[in-house]
């Protein structure tokens, strides 16, 4: 997708108009998402982490695929596993629209079994880096493959996991009154209108996002900073915007276990788009001979995932402002994370 050559001051400029655009249709996605959800009597997990996750990894998915074919690999993987730690500082930022700590809401096991099976994705993806996978099967390598089937065997465990109510936390705050509505009353909309104000919302993220990217990418270039720290800083920091913007928009109206499982379906869709990529990219396997950048964003993504599944069992936790102190300690690992990537580039 080509924008004309412009300045650095226009490129920032139109990133500006861009990063607009997706916010508002991430915005308003999640208001379709949490109506479509109580029309069809789906659990707003499920939503999270079949709908609003898909929906919004979309600029992921055509940026990846597009860096692959263009044999890109440092930014295939840093844009994927940078992205991981800031989506899940994303969740953080949305603990200040949560009237508390967010991990406090869920009622049921499914988002303490989703950062496990995110870590477990994680650590297996880590200990492929760091061997440095040799096993090719059909120009593909083996561990992209285990990281497909892992995730597809995650899917169905979750799924199949969400009717369970086998786990009873305690101590559940209310959270019926602290909604906010939305502009329009998307209840008195008809199914087929919410379905294709839903798709254009979808469109208009993926459109935009990618011009993002292609934004992102140009930046990087005139101001003269490393691919590697651009990867998984702004680069990965454009892609992620339609989480920001849905995952907010999710708490504000009540909605904290959609934007949970956003996140989290987010980052285990982040892993699996290695298999495509692998596919796509021909130098070998695109897990092999990676940068250090790429093992740092896996260890910070392992690092932020297992804080939020420490506040997801532990149902009572201080609060520190209007922050629960999981939700602190992610954006401390965080903004560590960006030092690190910096030091290393």
């Amino acid at each position: 997708m080509n924008i004309p050559t412009t300045a650095l001051p226009s490129s920032l400029l139109l990133f500006g108009i861009c990063a607009a655009v997706v916010w508002y249709a991430g915005a308003r996605l999640a208001y379709l998402a949490d109506t479509l959800a109580d029309k069809f009597g789906l659990a707003k997990s499920l939503v999270g982490l079949l709908l609003l996750s898909v929906a919004t990894s979309l600029p992921e998915v055509a940026t990846t695929l597009s860096a692959a074919i263009s044999q890109a690999q440092d930014l295939v993987l840093n844009n994927l596993f940078g992205g991981i730690a800031l989506q899940t500082a994303i969740l953080a930022m949305a603990d200040f629209w949560a009237r508390g700590a967010i991990t406090n809401y869920p009622r049921k096991a499914n988002h303490a079994l989703e950062a496990t099976l995110l870590v477990l994705l994680l650590s297996i993806t880590l200990i492929l880096t760091s061997l440095g996978e040799t096993v090719v099967v059909a120009g593909v390598g083996a561990g992209s493959i285990i990281i497909a089937l892992i995730y597809g065997a995650a899917i169905w465990l979750l799924r199949r996991y969400d009717g369970s109510t086998d786990w009873v936390p305690v101590d559940l705050p209310d959270n019926d009154k602290m909604r906010f509505s939305a502009h329009i009353d998307f209840s008195k909309v008809s199914n087929p209108a919410l379905v294709s104000q839903a798709i254009a919302a979808c469109v208009a993220i993926l459109v935009f996002g990618v011009f993002l990217v292609v934004l992102a990418q140009r930046i990087a270039d005139q101001s003269g900073l490393g691919n590697s720290f651009i990867g998984v800083t702004l680069l990965a920091a454009a892609t992620s915007l339609p989480e920001l913007t849905t995952s907010i928009t999710a708490a504000r109206i009540g909605a904290y276990t959609m934007a949970i499982s956003n996140i989290f379906g987010s980052n285990l869709i982040m892993l699996v788009l290695i298999f495509p990529a692998d596919i796509l990219f021909r130098g070998g396997p695109i897990l092999q001979n990676t940068s250090p950048t790429v093992g740092l964003a896996l260890s910070f993504g392992i690092a932020v995932t297992a804080i939020y599944l420490v506040g997801l069992i532990v149902r009572r936790k201080p609060k520190v402002g209007p922050l629960g102190l999981d939700s602190i300690l992610v954006l401390i690992t965080f903004f560590i994370s960006l030092g690190a990537y910096y030091f290393v580039r």
